[in-house]
């Protein structure tokens, strides 16, 4: 059995792929302890992972756990954890205030953003790529959106921060209720405004979003719109600088990419799949005795897909540890598959577009400012895969270069 503590070694957050291939050439399936107690499995191949996706035998509800779970499971009360018809119900209203339209108007507000952010880097001629683009990037986004002023960005990073990571002490565990406390008390207090308000916003949005005569109850609003603010953005951060590394070490295709810009679109899909930003699918619990790739799983076991392992499985993906911006993965699973899929992938992809191709044409010369083994990935028991920082570099005639 895999040990949880692997989920969290140092070893494995610098490359997970490395033990995923040796996990692979002995099967798609293997038992894994995690949660602690719980009978559990990670799947680790493309074929098995994909179709553990979407296959209905497979709950989002840990209600339906063999092992009890206590109530400190923050997403809990959002799709995260739902099964169709409630999940389709409120997937449906969710996406009426956050359709494809939406996301195209986005788009010059989205570079204005990032040509701020850029031009605060070129004035220094180094940055941390995470702290000064990554994440304030996507916050902006995000926070505009829904109506959340600019001072209050900064306490939701905080938040997010402490949401999104396992909390396995009973320090973490305090930790958590108490940013759940704060998160939610603020976002009570949004709604109660933008009901008396009504203002363009996101969250107004989904106060009149309605399904007939069905519109989202008081807790699903508060649940809906914590899930958007934590996950409009934590994906985005990831992206954008696990594949500004990739890219930095791969000159050959930074080279490519700034000779052939028009492969920008299909370069960030190669980038999702070569090291995406969700190393693991949140749960499954099997609601019967089943079966994966010949592995039994009882009924009320847990599944895991591993994301990174299948977007890496030479049976799908040709060369898979090669970075290769022509390749256009479409089967590549970074934001999920199925009725899970990722709701903001079209926001986070178009992100990721402009922050990483306004960096390329900006910036010939960028260039990581300290050796690939001085960086580290946050240790998030493969929930979520980022770097903590990315220290750049570029010369004080950098952009006079690119003109």
């Amino acid at each position: 059995m895999l040990p949880l503590e692997l989920l969290f070694s140092r070893a494995f957050s610098e490359d997970p792929y490395a033990a995923y291939a040796e996990l692979r050439a002995s099967g798609p399936v293997h038992p894994i302890d995690f949660p602690q107690g719980a009978t559990a499995f990670l799947v680790v191949d493309h074929e098995h992972g994909r179709a553990a996706l979407s296959d209905p035998r497979l709950s989002k509800d840990v209600a339906h756990s063999a092992l009890p779970v206590n109530g400190e499971q923050f997403f809990g009360g959002t799709m995260l954890a739902m099964d169709p018809p409630d999940h389709t119900r409120l997937r449906g209203l969710m996406a009426k205030a956050f359709t494809a339209r939406r996301v195209a108007e986005l788009r010059p507000r989205v570079q204005e953003i990032a040509a701020a952010l850029l031009d605060g880097i070129a004035a220094r001629g180094e940055a941390d790529l995470i702290e000064e683009l990554a994440v304030p990037l996507p916050i902006q986004v995000i926070c505009e959106m829904l109506g959340v002023p600019a001072s209050d960005r900064a306490r939701f990073r905080e938040w997010t921060a402490v949401l999104t990571v396992p909390a396995l002490t009973s320090e973490a565990r305090a930790r958590r209720r108490e940013a759940a406390r704060a998160f939610n008390g603020y976002l009570i207090e949004v709604i109660a405004e933008r009901r008396a308000r009504p203002a363009d916003d996101l969250v107004s949005g989904l106060i009149a979003a309605r399904d007939g005569d069905a519109a989202l109850t008081g807790a699903e609003l508060l649940a809906g719109i914590a899930l958007l603010l934590i996950a409009g953005h934590e994906t985005t951060v990831n992206l954008i600088g696990n594949g500004v590394l990739a890219l930095l070490q791969a000159p050959d295709q930074i080279a490519l990419l700034r000779a052939r810009p028009e492969l920008l679109p299909s370069a960030v899909e190669e980038l999702l799949r070569y090291d995406g930003p969700v190393e693991r699918a949140s749960q499954r619990i099997a609601l019967e005795d089943l079966e994966i790739a010949g592995t039994p799983i009882p009924k009320g076991a847990w599944v895991h897909v591993s994301l990174g392992a299948a977007d890496r499985d030479p049976a799908v993906f040709e060369a898979p540890d090669r970075l290769d911006v022509t390749r256009a993965p479409k089967r590549h699973v970074a934001f999920g598959h199925g009725p899970h899929f990722c709701l903001g992938a079209p926001l986070a992809r178009l992100e990721g577009e402009i922050a990483i191709g306004g960096l390329l044409d900006r910036f010939p010369d960028l260039a990581l400012a300290v050796p690939p083994t001085d960086l580290r990935h946050h240790r998030t028991g493969s929930i979520v895969r980022g770097l903590r920082s990315l220290p750049v570099r570029i010369t004080a005639d950098s952009e006079a270069i690119a003109r």
